[in-house]
């Protein structure tokens, strides 16, 4: 990791096309703009890892969706007259 001391109104860049400046430091608490393209995804940590959760989620079948598709192959596997188009 890269460890940057910066005061106000200073910058750091990364690559030729994000920019990140410190605003303002008031106590604990720094504020920070960054600028970048408009296809650079920026978000904060825990809402980061809030989309990645939620996108796993809807991407894993449900063990009742997982129930119904074995349900499926064993009865093609019984009766394979079963999809064949009439």
């Amino acid at each position: 990791m890269l460890v940057l001391s910066r005061k106000e109104n200073q910058s750091i860049m990364i690559g030729h096309d994000i920019t990140i400046t410190i605003l303002e430091i008031r106590g604990d608490q720094v504020r920070v703009g960054i600028q970048a393209p408009r296809n650079i995804d920026v978000h904060r940590e825990e809402v980061f890892a809030a989309l990645q959760k939620a996108n796993e989620e809807s991407a894993s079948p449900s063990r009742s969706d997982l129930e119904a598709l074995g349900k499926i192959k064993t009865t093609n596997k019984q009766d394979p007259q079963a999809n064949k188009d009439t």
